[in-house]
């Protein structure tokens, strides 16, 4: 099954070595199209607090946080493996991140949205049904196949579903900032202290409905 997963991670379908090679270039040229969210800075990069520059090396620019994507297998839970700044330091002042995303048959990344940055989505196997909606409230949807890229404007609700019943998805995701931070809807409103009737309220509902919604986001005994 690992290697399974691992074939299909790389390639997506059955690419020659030419095509391997485009899609990498593809992928590395992500943050070069997603919009900054990041104050320039005035130095080649940033050494954190507490660290002599004289002794980094190209370890500190190398981020291995991913290789263990490699040798697994399909995860049985919607999944995220991020570098952001607040996981490889380096970015600090790029302006860039990145995250794997891996969706089991079934599985849905919830309305979110993230305020520092736009959203450059590749699909590298699988099918995945994507929309966002804007500040009209129109709402932008898409079926993505393998190989294909889907914008999320930045700060705007946005969602992903594997719509598969029997097989799994795997995205790449490029952001215009190293900490796009991430606002799950579903989360903030119902895993926070908002108060009851202040939500029953705004969603036209009463009390009780309010709190069986909220008890599906109570922590797990």
């Amino acid at each position: 099954m690992a290697a399974l997963f691992v074939s299909r991670f790389f390639s997506a379908m059955a690419l020659t070595v030419k095509q391997r090679f485009f899609l990498a270039i593809l992928v590395l040229a992500f943050p070069l199209s997603a919009i900054s969210g990041d104050p320039d800075i005035i130095s080649d990069f940033v050494v954190p607090i507490g660290v002599n520059a004289t002794v980094l090396d190209g370890n500190f620019f190398t981020y291995t946080g991913m290789r263990p994507l490699i040798n697994s297998d399909p995860p049985t839970n919607f999944t995220v493996t991020k570098a952001t700044m607040a996981e490889f330091p380096a970015l600090n002042g790029q302006s860039v991140s990145y995250a794997v995303l891996e969706y089991p048959a079934g599985s849905v990344n919830p309305p979110h949205t993230h305020p520092r940055a736009a959203e450059l989505l590749f699909l590298t196997y699988g099918i995945l049904e994507v929309g966002f909606v804007d500040t009209t409230n129109k709402l932008f949807t898409q079926r993505l196949q393998a190989g294909d890229i889907f914008v999320f404007p930045k700060g705007l609700v946005h969602y992903q579903f594997n719509c598969a019943e029997n097989d799994f998805a795997v995205a790449v995701s490029a952001f215009g900032s190293a900490a796009a931070g991430t606002v799950s809807v579903p989360s903030t409103v119902f895993a926070t202290s908002i108060d009851d009737e202040i939500l029953a309220k705004s969603f036209k509902t009463d009390v009780q409905t309010i709190q069986k919604l909220k008890a599906g986001f109570a922590p797990k005994a």
